[in-house]
This record gives structure tokens, C-alpha cells and sequence, in this order.
């Protein structure tokens, strides 16, 4: 992904930086990951609240329902 926003013009900026566009890749292997996911999601719209926020990863994959609630997200990527 960072190869193709790149290739489109973008800017990759450090996670501690304000953005237009933040992705977070999430993960599911223990209930504390589920958590750091979602808190990580909810971080990204509090440090620029105009920014789009992109969901992806297996958190996406295994709780669809779930993660459709957090209210942050703008776009999610999953397999069908």
C-alpha cells in the first residue's frame, strides 16, 4: 500500500504526525490486539478530524460487525 500511495503522489508521514489519510493495518490474535485496533482507529480521527480513516487487516476480516460500529472508520477493506 505505501508503494502504491507513493507512486500516486502521496506523502508518507510518522504515525505520530497529522495526516490526511491514515490506514491501520489491524490484527485479531488476542483480545488486547482487538482493543489496540480499535483505539488506534478512534486516535487517527482525533488527530485530524477530517482525515480519512481506512480499516484493513484480519480485525477487519473476522469482525465485520464489530469494527462497522466504530463510528471513526471511513473506508474498510475486506475480502468477500
Amino acid at each position: 500500500m505505501t508503494q502504491q500511495f507513493l507512486q500516486k503522489g502521496y506523502e508518507i508521514v510518522e504515525p505520530t504526525k497529522k495526516a490526511d489519510i491514515y490506514v491501520v493495518n489491524t490484527c485479531t490474535v488476542t483480545n488486547m490486539s482487538d482493543r489496540k485496533s480499535r483505539q488506534m482507529l478512534r486516535r487517527a480521527k482525533e488527530k485530524n478530524k477530517d482525515a480519512i480513516v481506512v480499516a484493513c487487516g484480519c480485525y477487519v476480516q473476522v469482525a465485520k460487525e464489530e469494527v462497522e460500529k466504530i463510528e471513526e472508520i471511513d473506508i474498510m477493506i475486506r475480502k468477500q
